[in-house]
């Protein structure tokens, strides 16, 4: 056999196929077409399970291939970015002067951004939308092409494309490729779909500003965001879903139930807490803190700043300062507003010589850092600039690691399912290509968390490379109501600050020796958990957690002393209660009390003080119900109960 000849594998088949050419994906998908099992559109292949490409792309020797179809994961990919580039021809048609940004795909769509002289409106976008779909029926093909980079450089420039001329000159490679479609031409690596009508059902939906490559000082551009499917049933559900998700809104709920705020007069990304979400954080800070003082956690306080010396040794000002507020001059000191807790709890282990007897010894703190998010990312309670960590770091040795990571994962389990989430997605990062520490180090680190994980029955993904530079990690993330995956928990191992600041213990046999140390937090942050949280229950809080969980409605004032005694026993009893006494309508009372999302409504009226009894509307149910008192109040009592955390090992 020649040089040129070679065998492919159908990965679908295990069929190989022997060639005496290269040919594209297109031929060798026309030379097996028969024999696939497929009703649906083939729009590219992945070749040795890696690299993912289009039907231009040039198989030149032995390898597997596997074709992948349009309502696959990497189907829609693909589709989503020739969408994307159909939408870049519908605005630089109807727009001339628009100079194109980026335009990839994401997990649930496409965007792009463009240099406008004004922002797009929703009738710019209906207009666009409209030129798209014509785009799409016409059919056009997609054409890769390769240029060399001076070459490209000068075609991009006589467009007045800067932005692509950026791009262009940063890439190191010699050659670069563009795709063109009825006369549109973009610089891009592709994959793509064969033709525009390929791209079955799509919507744009929103448009937002947007910095150049999220820098603040570039130009601001105007992102257009779209979403595509393989099927317009496949569309609609997605439609819908984005309703339900708005319905759940933290940040609309958030002002309609006056649970907290973030105002322009102090600064974006600072939150305030008003008092009713002031209630529901409460609730969960003690139950956080019990929990942890029950499982042998020391509960700790530290500073909202320190010297600038003590981030120098953490590493912070390395590997973090682009995040970090600028430092502050205090006479011949300079401070540092905290962008993380663990420096400050290292200090608190480095106080006094420690034994291997106070080991594992168990740090925990809701403490809040501060971070310069960029503007652009700030979003309501789920990015923001201050917020409280519920911290703890644990200092261990080796062979206590795997039982704490597992405990750990027991108490994030136990955490989450009281409040309602019962899906987890988890995953395993891995050594980054920079690091600290030995690979030794490293890989045990990994099979420790491997173990602890498979132990504790938690089914994982592992993503490589994704560690931080000082360990290995565990993230988990929590799937809502409506299947929403959220991230909350991290777990981290590391080697790197036990040896910046020198942290020993004594050993049994009197020598001194490095500890581990574990970094994690289990909801995350006070406040993207409490976003989280409103969403999840569409703002329609447990009765445990209710921010009210009675409302008292008196029909008329002679019966207003009975209501305020109930309201007084209720609230003697524990429960938080409102008397709404208000000379207002009944049922302009009782609708407000329904918009609150209170999740009992009691209204007495003069035959209820006669009877003893109450007329109940629960929230969300139909009607009302005539109960005793007594009936009503020990039923509201047993679901105000705060519920008790319980782990996997203690069930």
């Amino acid at each position: 056999m020649n040089s040129h000849h070679f065998t492919v594998k159908l990965k679908e088949s295990s069929q190989e196929i022997a060639l005496s050419r290269p040919v594209t994906v297109r031929e060798l998908l026309q030379m097996v077409v028969a024999q696939l099992k497929e009703n649906e559109p083939i729009v590219g292949a992945r070749v040795d399970s890696k690299e993912l490409v289009d039907l231009f792309h040039l198989i030149t020797g032995p390898c597997e291939v596997e074709f992948v179809t349009i309502s696959s994961p990497d189907g829609l990919r693909i589709m989503r970015h020739s969408a994307s580039h159909v939408l870049a021809q519908a605005v630089q048609e109807l727009y001339p002067d628009a100079r194109l940004g980026i335009g990839p795909a994401t997990e649930e769509g496409f965007y792009y951004d463009f240099l406008v002289a004004r922002p797009f409106s929703p009738e710019d976008l209906e207009k666009i939308e409209k030129r798209m779909h014509e785009i799409v029926k016409a059919d056009y093909s997609f054409e890769r092409q390769t240029m060399k980079k001076e070459e490209a450089i000068r075609f991009f420039e006589e467009r007045g494309e800067r932005f692509k001329v950026e791009i262009i000159r940063e890439l190191e490679d010699a050659e670069v490729s563009i795709y063109k479609h009825n006369g549109f031409v973009d610089l891009c690596r592709g994959p793509h779909v064969p033709s525009t009508g390929f791209i079955k059902a799509f919507k744009l939906l929103s448009s937002s500003g947007a910095y150049w490559r999220g820098d603040e000082k570039r130009d601001m551009l105007q992102r257009i965001y779209g979403t595509a499917f393989s099927t317009h049933e496949d569309l609609k559900k997605y439609l819908d879903f984005l309703e339900e998700a708005k319905r759940r809104d933290h940040r609309v709920l958030g002002r309609e139930l006056d649970l907290f705020s973030i105002q322009d007069e102090a600064g974006a990304g600072l939150v305030f807490w008003h008092p009713r979400g002031s209630v529901v954080r409460k609730i969960i800070e003690d139950l956080w803190k019990e929990e942890h003082i029950k499982r042998g956690y020391h509960l700790i306080y530290t500073p909202h700043i320190a010297r600038i010396d003590l981030w120098a040794t953490s590493g912070h000002l390395d590997y973090y300062r682009e995040n970090m507020f600028s430092p502050m001059e205090m006479g011949e000191v300079t401070y540092q507003l905290k962008p993380m807790n663990c420096p400050f709890h290292i200090l608190i282990y480095r106080s006094r010589v420690r034994s291997y007897r106070d080991l594992p010894l168990r740090f925990a703190e809701l403490g809040t850092v501060y971070r310069f998010e960029r503007s652009g990312v700030l979003h309501g309670l789920l990015r923001v600039r201050g917020f409280t960590q519920d911290d703890a770091h644990v200092f261990l040795t080796e062979d206590q690691l795997e039982k704490e990571i597992r405990d750990i994962l027991f108490l994030m389990k136990g955490f989450m399912n009281v409040f309602g989430f019962q899906e987890f997605e988890v995953y395993l990062s891995t050594r980054p290509s920079k690091f600290v520490g030995s690979p030794e180090s490293w890989d045990l680190a990994e099979k420790i968390l491997a173990a602890a994980l498979e132990n504790a029955g938690f089914k994982y993904s592992v993503d490589p490379g994704e560690g931080v530079f000082y360990g290995p990690k565990i993230d988990v993330k929590v799937k809502d109501a409506i299947g929403r995956a959220w991230q909350t928990t991290t777990i981290q191992v590391d080697f790197n600050l036990p040896e910046r600041f020198d942290l020993h213990y004594a050993a049994p046999d009197n020598t001194m020796k490095r500890p581990i140390m574990i970094h994690r937090a289990l909801f995350g942050s006070l406040e993207r958990f409490f976003g989280i949280l409103v969403e999840h229950y569409a703002g329609n809080f447990p009765v445990w957690l209710a921010p009210e969980q009675v409302r008292t409605i008196p029909l008329k004032d002679d019966v207003v002393p009975r209501a305020q005694e109930i309201t007084n026993d209720l609230k003697a009893a524990g429960l938080r209660v409102h008397l709404d006494a208000r000379n207002e309508t009944l049922s302009y009372r009782v609708r407000e009390a329904e918009t609150q999302k209170i999740p009992y409504v009691i209204v007495i009226g003069p035959r209820e003080v006669e009877s003893g009894t109450v007329a109940v509307r629960k929230k969300g149910g139909k009607g009302v119900e005539t109960q005793s008192y007594a009936e009503f109040k020990e039923k509201v009592l047993k679901e105000a109960k705060i519920p008790e955390i319980i782990t996997p090992q203690e069930q």
